[in-house]
């Protein structure tokens, strides 16, 4: 039997477009990704954490003495001196006023002292004048000796007589000024409240600068009574500053000795340079903004980067450090959004050819944003960032395209 050309073309027509019908039906449309490149580049772990400045070395000035701390001569942020800006002045303290019985008594003291600085010059005069007889004697004793007039014996008790009224003197002399020195306390004892001061400042204390630098702090501008030891200014030197970082104790054990460190968020333009010194040996607990109970410790860190470098950064400024734990010149690494967990591992959706392929990897340190991978990956594959539940193994997928 003959087919009809006709009939044949139909046909065929008719196949093609039930083929096409079943294509449409039963075709997997593409995924919509985001694709991310496996690079090689520097990479760097950090530990981040927020930070203060403080000066390194803070010099108090206290009050030696009770008193009145006068007005104070210097404002915050003035330079000053060692040894010659004045940074404090105070007033000892007055004596009591004397009710009438305590003057007496004081009046009486003071009379008894002046009696016996009397006694005690008159007890030197009459040392003197022993001496003056003893010496005489001597040199009487030793020209009969010369002579041969009298014997050795009588020389040797005229230079003992002598000795011992030169000793007698000495003592004398001691009496007296220690009866003096009673006589002045007893007549302290009679001082009034004000007696003394000649309205300059001559009674006053005047305390200066321990060291050259700027005023940090002063304890009260205005006059007000004072103990001994009350703190009164501080000065130090706003350009001589470290930082300190409060750090997670399981943070700060992760930092060697000397660890560098990148400043930002201080204020200026570009970021300062920073060296790990010290971490303190004792870790505190804090509670945080959530309520979790942690351990904390402070670091302290010296600033590499030149005071010409940080214009107007001070003593108890907010900063921001990123330590540097570990870091290296070429690493393979991929985003850290293209990882998920597979059993006890990690893996990727690899894109080849528009098909997606989960691909077993190895991964070493991660900070933030990448992670090194060790195995599985090489240098120019491209991965899906983020990948949802609907992506599967060989299936098929699209870049996404970012408007």
């Amino acid at each position: 039997m003959k087919l009809n050309p006709r009939t044949i073309i139909m046909g065929l027509i008719l196949a093609g477009i039930v083929a096409a019908l079943l294509v449409v039906t039963f075709r997997t449309e593409p995924i919509p990704v985001d694709l991310a490149d496996v690079t090689r580049a520097p990479m760097r772990i950090t530990v981040n954490a927020d930070g203060r400045t403080r000066i390194r070395e803070i010099y108090e000035v206290a009050s030696p003495v009770a008193g009145t701390a006068r007005r104070s001569p210097v404002a915050v942020g003035d330079p000053v001196v060692a040894g010659e800006t004045v940074v404090a002045v105070v007033e000892p303290v007055a004596p009591a006023l004397l009710d009438a019985r305590t003057r007496a008594q004081a009046e009486a003291a003071l009379r008894e002292a002046e009696a016996a600085v009397a006694v005690a010059e008159a007890q030197e005069h009459q040392a003197g004048e022993d001496l003056a007889y003893s010496r005489s004697q001597f040199e009487r004793a030793r020209t009969l000796v010369e002579r041969g007039v009298a014997s050795v014996t009588r020389l040797e008790d005229a230079s003992q007589a002598l000795a011992s009224h030169e000793a007698a003197l000495a003592t004398a002399r001691s009496q007296l000024s220690a009866a003096r020195s009673s006589r002045d306390r007893a007549a302290a004892a009679l001082v009034e409240p004000g007696t003394g001061s000649d309205g300059d400042g001559g009674c006053c204390v005047a305390l200066t600068a321990p060291v050259d630098g700027v005023v940090l702090d002063i304890g009260q501008i205005s006059e007000r009574p004072v103990s001994m030891g009350t703190p009164l200014v501080s000065v130090g030197d706003p350009a001589d500053i470290e930082i300190v970082a409060d750090l997670l104790s399981a943070d700060a054990v992760r930092l060697a000795p000397g660890a560098l460190a990148e400043v930002d968020r201080w204020g200026g333009p570009a970021p300062l340079q920073a060296r790990l010194r010290a971490i303190d040996p004792v870790a505190r607990t804090k509670v945080s903004a959530l309520g979790i109970e942690e351990q904390r410790v402070d670091a302290v860190f010296d600033l590499l980067s030149p005071p010409e470098a940080r214009p107007g950064l001070g003593g108890g400024f907010a900063v921001f450090l990123r330590v540097v734990e570990w870091e290296t010149g070429s690493a393979l690494q991929l985003p850290l959004s293209a990882l998920f967990r597979q059993g006890d591992g990690w893996a990727v959706f690899a894109v080849s050819g528009g098909t997606a392929r989960r691909v077993p990897v190895e991964i070493g340190r991660r900070n933030g944003e990448t992670a090194e991978v060790l195995s599985g990956l090489e240098e120019g594959d491209r991965v899906v960032t983020h990948p949802n539940d609907a992506l599967s193994d060989g299936a098929p997928v699209v870049e996404r395209v970012a408007f």
